[in-house]
């Protein structure tokens, strides 16, 4: 990759967004976008492709008590680093800090599986997170470095659909791995993926870019993590108990004071890692907190319904994970589809609205699910769900960074993944933590009532209900919000320019 350097003291210096015309053919974009979705295919399908090998591991390991840390190591890797990612890529080059984060992603892939020990696993998949923090908030921002925001929504849909998909057949073939192979194989399986998203990001991609002299924020970094890593490490913990110790308290009480002198201190930082500017932006202010919100509903409607389908309905990890297919394909429509539209009339604010309003009617669904809803019925419940979300997570990002300034562009769009995912770790255990409060509390009786066999599942079922309820009012507020969004015209053209290379067209 080639760069210009160019000496500019402060962001406001840089190009002005309509200065860059991109230079890439449709065929060329296309497998660009090929090699970045295999990167945020990686990173997704990590999240929950775990979740039908732990029961396995923890077994040949003889550590059930650790298995829960495989998925929170790499959870707090991932989450803490994706600020860090969107501010490196924007002072030196996505293109190579993209490769970057792949290499460290395989890496860590490669140590998880040829692990000996439970401990082993835990660092391994931390690698492994530390490598996932910057491929989908660096896939995402490349996409804004060669396509305009006019005609980004056509391309980002596809992104939209890829999401899903990684995320709702992450547990499918976790389960289809562990059953034909071994555990290990969960993690072998990125390395050709992996290696394939190197080869094209490489041979393809070229980006022109301003380098800054600036020097990343060091002590920011260190507060921005150390808080983030302190919180979430009490929410998890909290979320297992289903309750509030002094040790849980006094954790997050710790993470919430770094991340408190972490926002004091980007205020004087002379090269913020998350520049307060950014929260004087009207559209950043509702995407970023619309993230938060829908994060934790999205993870929440994933990761506990296959939970009922094994626990309650008896299905194995393999079909639990089909039986997730009608939330894809409701997000696959309407990922696709609102896309193309928004290119077509350059209007992205009605189908965020429209989608949060359709995600959280498909919650009110939820909580009508009993231990014998009829199989057509609960996919159907499952398909508005993916149909309101399919309509807006990807509009989100697209309103942001249409909305920013060209050198906070990676750092918009890394803000507003990390706020997803922090959101979706948030809500996956306060929705757990109240899917147990409630069982301990109903299980008794309603074993007295139901018997020793039908009782435990009918507290599991209701316990999900009363979860998902509490998820109404929360989308609810994002259907309120997404009023407020200002709706500005989409830019038809790039935030970088990018120059075409000969090699190009044979790659």
């Amino acid at each position: 990759m080639t760069a210009t350097t160019i000496e500019t003291p402060s962001p406001q210096s840089a190009p002005a967004p309509d200065e860059a015309v991109a230079a890439y053919s449709h065929r060329q974009i296309m497998t660009i976008m090929s090699g970045l979705m295999l990167g945020m295919l990686l990173a997704v399908l990590d999240q929950t492709i775990i979740s039908t090998a732990l029961t396995r591991i923890s077994e040949d390991f003889h550590r059930p008590d650790l298995y829960s840390w495989v998925v929170t190591s790499y959870l707090l890797t991932s989450t803490a680093s994706t600020p860090l990612y969107g501010k490196l890529g924007d002072l030196y080059g996505r293109k190579k800090i993209f490769q970057i984060a792949i290499v460290i992603f395989l890496l860590g892939s490669a140590l998880a599986g040829l692990s000996q020990s439970m401990i082993q696993l835990i660092i391994f998949r931390g690698v492994q997170g530390l490598g996932a923090g910057g491929l989908i908030s660096l896939a995402l921002a490349i996409v804004g470095d060669v396509i305009s925001p006019r005609e980004r929504g056509r391309y980002q849909g596809y992104f939209g659909a890829m999401f899903a998909a990684s995320s709702i057949l992450g547990p499918l073939i976790g389960g289809f791995l562990v059953d034909q192979a071994s555990w290990r194989w969960v993690f072998y399986v990125n390395i050709p993926v992996g290696i394939v998203a190197l080869i094209v990001i490489r041979r393809v991609l070229t980006i022109d870019y301003a380098r800054r002299t600036a020097r990343l924020d060091i002590f920011g970094a260190l507060l921005l993590v150390g808080g983030v890593s302190l919180f979430l490490i009490a929410v998890q913990d909290a979320g297992q108990q289903a309750r509030i110790t002094q040790t849980i308290f006094i954790v997050a009480i710790a993470g919430l004071a770094l991340i408190v002198g972490f926002a004091g201190w980007e205020k004087r930082a002379a090269e913020p890692i998350l520049p307060p500017r950014l929260f004087g932006n009207a559209v950043f202010r509702v995407t970023s907190t619309l993230s938060l919100i829908t994060g934790a509903i999205m993870f929440g409607a994933i990761i506990f319904m296959p939970q009922y389908l094994q626990l309650v309905r008896g299905s194995s990890p393999t079909l639990s994970g089909l039986r997730l297919l009608p939330l894809l394909a409701g997000m696959l429509i309407t990922s696709v589809g609102s896309g193309r539209l928004v290119t077509k009339l350059g209007r992205y604010k009605i189908f965020i609205i429209a989608g949060t309003g359709v995600m959280t009617a498909g919650m009110a669904l939820l909580t009508l699910i009993r231990v014998g809803t009829n199989g057509w019925l609960l996919s159907a419940m499952l398909f508005v769900v993916g149909f309101g979300l399919g309509l807006f997570i990807q509009n989100t990002v697209l309103a942001t960074q249409n909305s920013v300034d060209i050198a906070d562009l990676g750092t918009a769009t890394s803000a507003v993944t990390f706020l997803r995912t922090l959101g979706g770790a948030v809500g996956a255990s306060s929705l757990g933590a109240i899917i147990i409060a409630y069982q301990r509390s109903h299980v008794a009786g309603d074993i007295e009532r139901y018997g020793p066999h039908a009782g435990p599942l009918v507290t599991f079922t209701h316990g999900m209900d009363h979860a998902y309820l509490w998820t109404v009012p929360i989308g609810l507020a994002a259907f309120v919000l997404s009023f407020f969004m200002r709706e500005l015209n989409l830019r038809t053209t790039a935030a970088t320019s990018a120059r075409t290379a000969t090699a190009e067209p044979a790659a």
